[in-house]
Protein backbone atom coordinates (compact mmCIF):
# COMPACT_ATOMS: atom_id res chain seq x y z
CA UNK A 1 0.00 0.00 0.00
CA UNK A 2 1.04 3.24 -0.83
CA UNK A 3 1.46 5.14 2.15
CA UNK A 4 0.12 8.27 0.28
CA UNK A 5 -3.13 6.76 -0.15
CA UNK A 6 -4.15 7.81 3.15
CA UNK A 7 -3.94 11.64 1.85
CA UNK A 8 -5.15 12.03 -1.29
CA UNK A 9 -4.38 15.69 -1.83
CA UNK A 10 -0.86 15.29 -1.74
CA UNK A 11 -0.92 12.22 -3.16
CA UNK A 12 -2.41 14.23 -6.26
CA UNK A 13 0.22 17.12 -5.61
CA UNK A 14 2.69 14.86 -5.76
CA UNK A 15 1.75 13.37 -9.36
CA UNK A 16 1.42 17.37 -10.44
CA UNK A 17 4.91 17.56 -9.57
CA UNK A 18 6.67 14.36 -11.56
CA UNK A 19 4.35 15.36 -14.09
CA UNK A 20 5.74 18.86 -14.07
CA UNK A 21 9.37 18.16 -14.00
CA UNK A 22 8.70 15.16 -16.59
CA UNK A 23 7.75 16.98 -19.58
CA UNK A 24 10.00 19.75 -18.89
CA UNK A 25 13.38 20.96 -18.71
CA UNK A 26 14.70 21.75 -15.45
CA UNK A 27 17.26 24.59 -15.75
CA UNK A 28 16.84 26.10 -12.75
CA UNK A 29 20.70 26.73 -11.11
CA UNK A 30 19.98 25.78 -7.82
CA UNK A 31 18.51 22.89 -8.64
CA UNK A 32 19.46 19.23 -8.95
CA UNK A 33 17.87 15.74 -9.10
CA UNK A 34 19.14 13.61 -6.13
CA UNK A 35 18.67 9.80 -6.65
CA UNK A 36 16.25 7.21 -5.31
CA UNK A 37 18.58 6.48 -2.40
CA UNK A 38 19.10 9.59 -1.21
CA UNK A 39 15.32 10.36 -1.35
CA UNK A 40 14.54 6.86 0.60
CA UNK A 41 17.16 7.98 3.40
CA UNK A 42 14.94 11.66 3.80
CA UNK A 43 11.93 9.77 4.08
CA UNK A 44 13.37 7.02 6.45
CA UNK A 45 12.47 6.32 10.17
CA UNK A 46 15.73 8.23 10.86
CA UNK A 47 13.24 11.28 10.51
CA UNK A 48 11.39 10.31 13.83
CA UNK A 49 14.70 10.61 15.80
CA UNK A 50 15.81 13.57 17.90
CA UNK A 51 19.34 13.96 18.93
CA UNK A 52 20.04 17.09 20.21
CA UNK A 53 23.70 17.40 20.51
CA UNK A 54 27.57 15.84 18.61
CA UNK A 55 28.11 11.88 18.08
CA UNK A 56 29.09 10.51 21.81
CA UNK A 57 28.11 13.65 23.43
CA UNK A 58 23.80 13.84 22.66
CA UNK A 59 21.00 15.26 24.97
CA UNK A 60 18.82 12.11 24.17
CA UNK A 61 19.35 8.89 25.01
CA UNK A 62 18.28 6.09 22.21
CA UNK A 63 21.23 7.66 19.97
CA UNK A 64 23.76 5.29 19.07
CA UNK A 65 22.64 4.25 15.25
CA UNK A 66 22.37 8.33 14.49
CA UNK A 67 25.36 8.72 16.28
CA UNK A 68 27.17 6.07 13.80
CA UNK A 69 24.71 7.49 10.65
CA UNK A 70 26.32 11.10 11.48
CA UNK A 71 30.21 10.01 11.78
CA UNK A 72 29.78 8.16 8.23
CA UNK A 73 28.08 10.92 6.80
CA UNK A 74 31.45 13.50 8.78
CA UNK A 75 33.72 10.44 7.38
CA UNK A 76 33.12 10.14 3.88
CA UNK A 77 33.08 14.14 3.77
CA UNK A 78 36.50 14.16 5.25
CA UNK A 79 37.67 11.93 2.34
CA UNK A 80 36.30 14.16 -0.60
CA UNK A 81 37.10 17.35 0.64
CA UNK A 82 40.06 16.74 2.24
CA UNK A 83 38.83 19.20 5.86
CA UNK A 84 40.26 18.72 8.65
CA UNK A 85 36.43 19.51 10.36
CA UNK A 86 33.27 18.81 9.22
CA UNK A 87 29.71 19.83 10.72
CA UNK A 88 26.93 17.83 8.68
CA UNK A 89 24.42 19.54 11.31
CA UNK A 90 23.30 22.57 9.26
CA UNK A 91 20.16 22.33 7.91
CA UNK A 92 20.52 24.67 5.23
CA UNK A 93 22.74 26.28 3.13
CA UNK A 94 21.52 30.01 4.63
CA UNK A 95 22.00 28.34 8.51
CA UNK A 96 25.52 27.26 7.46
CA UNK A 97 26.44 30.64 6.60
CA UNK A 98 24.91 32.47 9.49
CA UNK A 99 27.04 29.67 11.46
CA UNK A 100 30.42 31.76 10.12
CA UNK A 101 29.26 35.28 11.29
CA UNK A 102 28.19 33.78 14.76
CA UNK A 103 31.60 32.06 15.17
CA UNK A 104 33.95 34.82 13.39
CA UNK A 105 32.44 38.13 14.54
CA UNK A 106 29.78 40.19 15.90
CA UNK A 107 27.25 42.26 15.36
CA UNK A 108 28.82 45.77 13.58
CA UNK A 109 31.76 44.00 12.69
CA UNK A 110 32.61 44.44 9.12
CA UNK A 111 32.30 41.85 6.21
CA UNK A 112 33.72 41.72 2.91
CA UNK A 113 31.56 40.07 0.00
CA UNK A 114 30.97 39.89 -3.73
CA UNK A 115 28.13 42.62 -4.78
CA UNK A 116 24.62 41.20 -4.98
CA UNK A 117 23.99 42.68 -8.70
CA UNK A 118 27.58 41.02 -9.32
CA UNK A 119 26.65 37.77 -8.16
CA UNK A 120 26.93 37.46 -4.68
CA UNK A 121 23.97 36.24 -2.83
CA UNK A 122 21.81 37.68 -0.11
CA UNK A 123 23.20 36.36 2.79
CA UNK A 124 26.51 37.89 2.10
CA UNK A 125 25.21 41.06 3.50
CA UNK A 126 21.94 41.99 1.72
CA UNK A 127 19.82 44.67 4.04
CA UNK A 128 16.43 42.33 3.02
CA UNK A 129 18.90 39.42 5.12
CA UNK A 130 19.93 39.30 8.64
CA UNK A 131 23.37 39.41 7.01
CA UNK A 132 23.29 42.98 5.92
CA UNK A 133 21.09 44.18 8.92
CA UNK A 134 23.21 42.88 11.69
CA UNK A 135 27.08 43.74 9.86
CA UNK A 136 29.07 46.30 8.43
CA UNK A 137 29.02 44.73 4.57
CA UNK A 138 31.24 46.18 1.73
CA UNK A 139 31.26 44.92 -1.76
CA UNK A 140 33.56 44.23 -4.27
CA UNK A 141 32.82 43.64 -7.79
CA UNK A 142 33.88 42.50 -11.10
CA UNK A 143 35.70 44.16 -13.77
CA UNK A 144 33.36 46.19 -16.52
CA UNK A 145 36.07 44.96 -19.66
CA UNK A 146 35.88 40.94 -18.39
CA UNK A 147 33.23 40.62 -15.70
CA UNK A 148 35.30 38.81 -13.70
CA UNK A 149 36.04 39.36 -10.05
CA UNK A 150 38.36 42.14 -9.83
CA UNK A 151 41.11 40.95 -7.11
CA UNK A 152 42.99 44.56 -7.40
CA UNK A 153 40.30 46.08 -5.91
CA UNK A 154 39.75 43.35 -3.36
CA UNK A 155 43.15 43.93 -1.81
CA UNK A 156 42.75 47.26 -1.88
CA UNK A 157 39.54 47.31 -0.24
CA UNK A 158 40.48 44.75 2.27
CA UNK A 159 43.48 46.95 3.19
CA UNK A 160 41.88 49.86 3.31
CA UNK A 161 38.88 48.78 5.72
CA UNK A 162 40.39 45.55 7.60
CA UNK A 163 37.12 43.84 7.61
CA UNK A 164 36.79 40.89 10.20
CA UNK A 165 35.42 38.27 7.19
CA UNK A 166 36.27 38.45 3.49
CA UNK A 167 33.88 36.21 1.55
CA UNK A 168 34.62 34.60 -1.73
CA UNK A 169 31.79 33.06 -4.01
CA UNK A 170 28.15 33.83 -5.58
CA UNK A 171 25.31 32.83 -6.45
CA UNK A 172 24.99 34.07 -10.29
CA UNK A 173 28.72 34.14 -10.78
CA UNK A 174 29.80 31.79 -13.36
CA UNK A 175 33.80 31.95 -13.01
CA UNK A 176 35.88 29.79 -10.80
CA UNK A 177 38.10 31.52 -8.35
CA UNK A 178 41.75 32.60 -7.53
CA UNK A 179 41.66 31.20 -3.82
CA UNK A 180 45.65 31.63 -3.50
CA UNK A 181 45.18 35.04 -4.05
CA UNK A 182 42.17 35.42 -1.73
CA UNK A 183 43.91 33.79 0.91
CA UNK A 184 46.64 36.39 -0.01
CA UNK A 185 44.60 39.24 0.38
CA UNK A 186 42.70 38.21 3.55
CA UNK A 187 46.59 36.80 5.69
CA UNK A 188 47.68 40.83 4.27
CA UNK A 189 44.46 42.39 5.96
CA UNK A 190 44.27 39.90 8.96
CA UNK A 191 40.82 38.73 8.40
CA UNK A 192 38.89 35.28 8.03
CA UNK A 193 38.56 34.07 4.92
CA UNK A 194 35.18 32.19 4.01
CA UNK A 195 34.49 30.37 0.75
CA UNK A 196 30.85 29.97 0.04
CA UNK A 197 31.10 26.96 -2.26
CA UNK A 198 27.43 26.46 -2.35
CA UNK A 199 27.56 26.61 -6.15
CA UNK A 200 31.35 25.36 -6.64
CA UNK A 201 31.68 21.89 -4.16
CA UNK A 202 29.78 19.39 -6.64
CA UNK A 203 32.27 20.22 -9.34
CA UNK A 204 35.45 20.60 -6.73
CA UNK A 205 34.35 16.86 -5.66
CA UNK A 206 35.15 15.94 -8.74
CA UNK A 207 37.80 17.81 -9.36
CA UNK A 208 36.46 20.06 -12.13
CA UNK A 209 37.43 23.08 -10.14
CA UNK A 210 40.28 23.65 -7.50
CA UNK A 211 38.96 23.03 -4.39
CA UNK A 212 39.28 26.18 -1.82
CA UNK A 213 39.36 23.78 1.19
CA UNK A 214 43.49 24.59 1.19
CA UNK A 215 43.05 28.25 1.59
CA UNK A 216 39.88 28.90 3.41
CA UNK A 217 39.82 29.10 7.53
CA UNK A 218 35.99 28.21 6.67
CA UNK A 219 33.92 26.91 3.54
CA UNK A 220 30.07 26.65 3.31
CA UNK A 221 28.58 23.67 1.53
CA UNK A 222 24.77 23.31 0.16
CA UNK A 223 24.69 19.94 -0.01
CA UNK A 224 21.79 19.87 -3.03
CA UNK A 225 22.89 21.74 -5.93
CA UNK A 226 25.27 20.06 -8.22
CA UNK A 227 26.12 17.34 -5.25
CA UNK A 228 22.56 15.70 -5.82
CA UNK A 229 21.96 15.45 -1.70
CA UNK A 230 18.98 16.76 0.29
CA UNK A 231 19.22 19.96 1.06
CA UNK A 232 20.79 21.51 3.45
CA UNK A 233 24.04 22.62 4.35
CA UNK A 234 27.87 21.64 5.47
CA UNK A 235 30.61 23.23 6.91
CA UNK A 236 34.28 22.31 6.21
CA UNK A 237 37.19 24.03 8.18
CA UNK A 238 40.86 24.26 9.69
CA UNK A 239 40.77 22.01 12.97
CA UNK A 240 41.73 25.16 15.06
CA UNK A 241 37.92 26.48 14.05
CA UNK A 242 35.96 23.18 15.06
CA UNK A 243 34.63 24.41 18.84
CA UNK A 244 33.65 27.96 17.22
CA UNK A 245 31.44 26.37 14.87
CA UNK A 246 30.61 23.36 16.19
CA UNK A 247 28.51 25.57 19.36
CA UNK A 248 27.76 28.34 16.62
CA UNK A 249 25.61 25.56 14.97
CA UNK A 250 24.67 23.96 18.14
CA UNK A 251 23.38 25.28 20.22
CA UNK A 252 23.65 28.98 18.57
CA UNK A 253 21.63 29.11 15.44
CA UNK A 254 19.81 24.92 15.77
CA UNK A 255 18.60 22.64 18.38
CA UNK A 256 18.41 18.91 17.28
CA UNK A 257 19.60 17.95 13.73
CA UNK A 258 17.24 16.55 11.11
CA UNK A 259 18.92 13.44 11.49
CA UNK A 260 17.00 11.67 8.37
CA UNK A 261 18.62 14.57 5.83
CA UNK A 262 22.12 14.02 7.35
CA UNK A 263 21.36 10.18 6.37
CA UNK A 264 20.79 11.56 3.07
CA UNK A 265 23.64 13.52 3.15
CA UNK A 266 25.71 10.32 3.94
CA UNK A 267 23.89 8.32 1.18
CA UNK A 268 25.11 11.66 -1.33
CA UNK A 269 28.40 11.79 -0.63
CA UNK A 270 29.13 7.75 -1.11
CA UNK A 271 27.78 8.66 -4.67
CA UNK A 272 29.87 11.43 -5.02
CA UNK A 273 32.79 9.38 -4.00
CA UNK A 274 32.10 6.46 -6.99
CA UNK A 275 33.47 7.01 -10.60
CA UNK A 276 30.25 7.65 -12.07
CA UNK A 277 29.92 10.63 -10.32
CA UNK A 278 32.75 11.98 -11.69
CA UNK A 279 31.17 11.48 -15.20
CA UNK A 280 28.18 13.06 -14.46
CA UNK A 281 29.78 16.44 -13.18
CA UNK A 282 32.05 16.61 -15.83
CA UNK A 283 28.78 16.78 -18.15
CA UNK A 284 27.30 19.24 -15.79
CA UNK A 285 30.12 21.61 -16.47
CA UNK A 286 30.39 20.23 -20.25
CA UNK A 287 26.73 20.72 -20.68
CA UNK A 288 26.78 24.53 -19.43
CA UNK A 289 29.78 25.59 -21.32
CA UNK A 290 28.58 24.14 -24.43
CA UNK A 291 24.79 25.51 -24.06
CA UNK A 292 26.27 29.34 -23.48
CA UNK A 293 28.50 28.82 -26.48
CA UNK A 294 25.46 27.56 -28.56
CA UNK A 295 23.51 30.52 -27.26
CA UNK A 296 26.19 33.13 -27.88
CA UNK A 297 26.24 31.80 -31.49
CA UNK A 298 22.82 32.82 -31.97
CA UNK A 299 23.18 36.12 -31.12
CA UNK A 300 23.03 36.14 -27.08
CA UNK A 301 25.52 37.53 -24.93
CA UNK A 302 26.74 35.29 -22.01
CA UNK A 303 27.90 37.20 -18.92
CA UNK A 304 31.99 36.83 -18.49
CA UNK A 305 31.97 35.29 -22.34
CA UNK A 306 30.88 31.70 -20.64
CA UNK A 307 30.84 29.95 -17.56
CA UNK A 308 33.62 27.51 -15.86
CA UNK A 309 30.75 26.14 -13.48
CA UNK A 310 26.73 24.81 -14.14
CA UNK A 311 25.50 28.18 -14.15
CA UNK A 312 25.32 30.81 -17.41
CA UNK A 313 24.01 33.94 -16.89
CA UNK A 314 22.52 35.17 -20.76
CA UNK A 315 21.59 38.63 -21.61
CA UNK A 316 18.16 38.64 -23.86
CA UNK A 317 17.92 42.63 -24.17
CA UNK A 318 19.13 41.99 -27.65
CA UNK A 319 15.48 40.21 -28.21
CA UNK A 320 13.89 43.05 -27.04
CA UNK A 321 12.50 41.44 -23.92
CA UNK A 322 13.30 41.74 -20.18
CA UNK A 323 14.56 38.65 -18.14
CA UNK A 324 11.68 38.38 -16.20
CA UNK A 325 9.83 38.09 -19.40
CA UNK A 326 12.58 36.04 -20.72
CA UNK A 327 11.86 33.42 -18.33
CA UNK A 328 7.82 34.10 -18.33
CA UNK A 329 8.12 33.08 -22.51
CA UNK A 330 10.68 29.50 -22.16
CA UNK A 331 8.32 28.79 -18.75
CA UNK A 332 5.41 28.89 -21.45
CA UNK A 333 7.49 26.38 -23.34
CA UNK A 334 7.90 24.37 -20.01
CA UNK A 335 12.21 25.01 -20.02
CA UNK A 336 12.01 26.29 -16.51
CA UNK A 337 14.85 29.25 -15.93
CA UNK A 338 15.30 32.22 -13.47
CA UNK A 339 15.60 35.66 -14.34
CA UNK A 340 18.90 37.50 -13.60
CA UNK A 341 20.66 41.16 -13.67
CA UNK A 342 24.03 41.37 -15.42
CA UNK A 343 26.65 43.08 -13.53
CA UNK A 344 26.11 46.63 -14.53
CA UNK A 345 22.37 45.90 -15.59
CA UNK A 346 20.49 49.11 -15.61
CA UNK A 347 16.93 47.50 -15.65
CA UNK A 348 15.36 46.84 -12.37
CA UNK A 349 15.88 44.24 -10.80
CA UNK A 350 12.50 42.90 -10.60
CA UNK A 351 12.51 42.63 -14.70
CA UNK A 352 16.17 42.01 -14.98
CA UNK A 353 18.29 41.74 -18.78
CA UNK A 354 19.42 38.25 -18.12
CA UNK A 355 18.39 34.93 -17.62
CA UNK A 356 20.14 32.84 -15.25
CA UNK A 357 20.74 29.04 -16.16
CA UNK A 358 21.72 25.38 -14.45
CA UNK A 359 22.81 22.27 -16.44
CA UNK A 360 22.91 20.31 -13.45
CA UNK A 361 19.71 18.28 -13.88
CA UNK A 362 19.93 18.18 -17.77
CA UNK A 363 23.52 16.02 -16.73
CA UNK A 364 21.59 13.87 -14.44
CA UNK A 365 18.83 13.31 -16.73
CA UNK A 366 21.48 12.12 -19.34
CA UNK A 367 21.32 15.18 -21.48
CA UNK A 368 25.14 15.64 -22.85
CA UNK A 369 26.69 18.65 -24.98
CA UNK A 370 25.55 17.07 -28.29
CA UNK A 371 21.92 17.99 -26.81
CA UNK A 372 22.37 21.68 -26.45
CA UNK A 373 22.10 22.92 -29.83
CA UNK A 374 18.74 21.47 -30.03
CA UNK A 375 17.76 22.96 -26.19
CA UNK A 376 19.18 26.05 -27.76
CA UNK A 377 17.15 26.52 -30.40
CA UNK A 378 14.20 25.48 -28.28
CA UNK A 379 15.13 28.27 -26.06
CA UNK A 380 15.45 30.93 -28.95
CA UNK A 381 12.24 29.87 -30.06
CA UNK A 382 10.38 30.15 -26.85
CA UNK A 383 11.66 33.65 -26.11
CA UNK A 384 11.26 35.16 -29.28
CA UNK A 385 7.45 34.46 -29.50
CA UNK A 386 4.66 35.19 -27.48
CA UNK A 387 2.20 32.83 -29.29
CA UNK A 388 0.54 30.14 -27.29
CA UNK A 389 0.00 27.74 -30.35
CA UNK A 390 3.76 27.97 -30.42
CA UNK A 391 4.66 27.82 -27.30
CA UNK A 392 2.21 24.48 -27.03
CA UNK A 393 4.35 23.26 -29.97
CA UNK A 394 7.68 24.04 -28.35
CA UNK A 395 6.32 21.99 -25.25
CA UNK A 396 5.70 18.89 -27.16
CA UNK A 397 9.44 19.07 -28.32
CA UNK A 398 10.50 19.27 -24.78
CA UNK A 399 8.45 16.39 -24.05
CA UNK A 400 10.07 14.50 -26.66
CA UNK A 401 13.36 15.20 -25.32
CA UNK A 402 14.30 11.73 -23.59
CA UNK A 403 16.77 11.12 -20.95
CA UNK A 404 18.80 7.75 -19.06
CA UNK A 405 19.32 9.40 -15.55
CA UNK A 406 19.02 8.07 -11.93
CA UNK A 407 16.16 10.50 -10.99
CA UNK A 408 13.50 8.08 -12.86
CA UNK A 409 11.80 12.12 -14.01
CA UNK A 410 11.92 11.72 -17.56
Amino acid sequence: MNPLDADAEVAALLAREETRRRGSLQMVAAESASSPAVRAAVGSIFADKYAEGYPGRRYHGGVEVVDDVEQLAIDRARTLFGAEYVNVQPLSWALANFAVYVAFSQPGDQVLSLSLKHGGHQSHGSRANLSGRWFGVLNYGVRRDSERVDYDQIRELALLHRPRILVAGGTSYSRGWDFAAMRAIADEAECILWVDAAHLAGLTAAGILESPVPYADVVTVATNKVMRGPRGGMLLARAEHADSLSRAVYPFLQGAPAMHAIAGKAVAFGECLRPEYTDYAHAVADNAATLAAQLDARGLRTVSGGTDTHIGVVEVSSLGISGREAARRLAAGRIVVDKAVTPFDEAPVAEGSAIRFGSAVLASDGLRPADMPHIADLMMQAMTTDDPARHEAIARDVAAIGGDGPTGER
